[in-house]
């Protein structure tokens, strides 16, 4: 069976390598591998470190795209890729602009597809957006759905989709989990990171922000810069921000906080050393989906800079709190965690309502005609916190 995955995202990219890669050592399954390149220095990044090569790169980023001509140009690349490469099944994942293009295209020439990250909800198509119906539209051209936990798949059967719905756990946490055992088995990889962050005050606590969500851009980010700007008075912390490239985001972040003390505006960061802060950091502030998963596996704090929120399961679990991009909550947030130590202590607990590191396990029994046995958060935290000895 010939398994066509196609992505573009840097985020995208992290989340499908470990199921390329697990997909490549499956018995009667064919990986190929086509990218649309939107990002392409940190796409290229993440695929070097997982040794993937892509068969299709349809390299459609332009200068100052829209939504609907990036979709019209991988709607058109991808066509004669489907041609040629005349797969038995193609792999979209979660809810970029990619996915829907992808499963659309392949609907319409009758290729099943497979949805990575299916069932995601806020029901509420202005946020996140474009992403929200991105991802409805998505679930519903699929034959196989891939939530990632058991709300996911709860919110899929409501809707009474066609597709069959497999609970797997989310890749992300597969490629964490290998993130960590590289840096954790690699001594000189860890001290190479070590001194790249070597600006870094041991004795301050950490605060690591990422913010790049569209529905944030203008007043958004003008109050998100305030908070930090306020949260960067004090003397016992620092924070860095790995800046996105999008104009929208480094002007106001920029302008607002360049040249401010313990505040570190940095280039986006590869994925090895953006681990290596998530796990150096006190607590994370984010406007990001995939942090929302990733942090609480190596128990940080989540403060999520957005008013609702597609991974309710973290929030339920008390390790995330939606804090919107209000200036005064964001700030005050950020100041409880930081001198409430009962309260952090209770934000920090290690859970992992996300995944085991199975998740890529599942998705090829599923894919090679198996039926896998689902992705249960509750064993998974029992297993956990036996093995923690908690």
């Amino acid at each position: 069976m010939r398994i066509l995955s196609v992505f573009g995202t840097r985020p995208e990219a992290i989340k499908m390598a470990p199921l390329v890669k697990a997909i490549e050592a499956e018995s009667g399954l064919t990986s190929l591998v086509c990218v649309t390149g939107q990002h392409r220095a940190m796409l290229d990044q993440v695929l070097a470190l997982f040794q993937i090569t892509p068969d299709y790169d349809l390299d459609v980023m332009v200068p100052n795209q829209t939504l609907n001509g990036l979709v019209g140009r991988v709607l058109a690349a991808l066509d004669p890729v489907l041609e040629a490469a005349q797969p038995d099944r193609v792999l979209v994942h979660g809810d970029t602009s990619t996915a829907l293009a992808a499963a659309l295209c392949a609907f319409h020439r009758r290729i099943p597809v497979g949805h990575v990250e299916a069932g995601l909800r806020t029901y509420d198509l202005a946020q996140p957006w474009p992403e929200e119906m991105n991802r409805q539209v998505a679930d519903r051209l699929c034959g196989l759905l891939f939530a990632p936990t058991p709300v996911a798949a709860d919110n899929l059967r409501a809707e009474r989709l066609s597709g069959r719905i497999h609970v797997t756990g989310n890749t992300v946490i597969d490629a964490l989990f290998l993130a960590v055992a590289r840096m954790d088995g690699d001594a000189a990889l860890h001290a190479s990171l070590e001194q790249d962050f070597s600006f870094l005050d041991p004795t301050r606590r950490l605060v690591l922000v990422t913010g790049h969500r569209r529905e944030n851009f203008g007043g958004g980010f003008i109050a998100i810069c305030e908070a930090l700007a306020r949260i960067a008075a004090r003397s016992d912390v620092e924070i860095v921000y790995p800046v996105h490239l999008n104009p929208n985001v480094r002007e106001p972040v920029h302008r607002l906080l360049d040249g401010l003390p313990n505040v570190h505006l940095i280039p986006p960061l590869d994925y090895l050393p953006f681990v290596y802060l998530m796990r150096r950091s006190h607590l994370v502030l984010t406007d990001s989906g995939g942090v929302q998963e990733e942090a609480p596996s190596l128990g940080k704090p989540v403060l999520v800079m957005r008013d609702v929120t597609e991974r309710p399961e973290a929030v339920a679990a008390g390790t995330v709190e939606l804090v919107g991009t209000n200036a005064d909550r964001i700030a005050s947030a950020v100041a409880a965690l930081l001198d409430d130590g009962e309260r952090y202590a209770h934000f920090a607990r290690r859970t992992n309502p996300y995944g085991d590191g199975q998740a890529c396990g599942r998705i090829v029994a599923a894919l090679a005609g198996r039926d896998p046995e689902p992705f249960d958060p509750l064993r998974a935290r029992e297993l956990q916190e036996w093995g923690t000895g908690r």
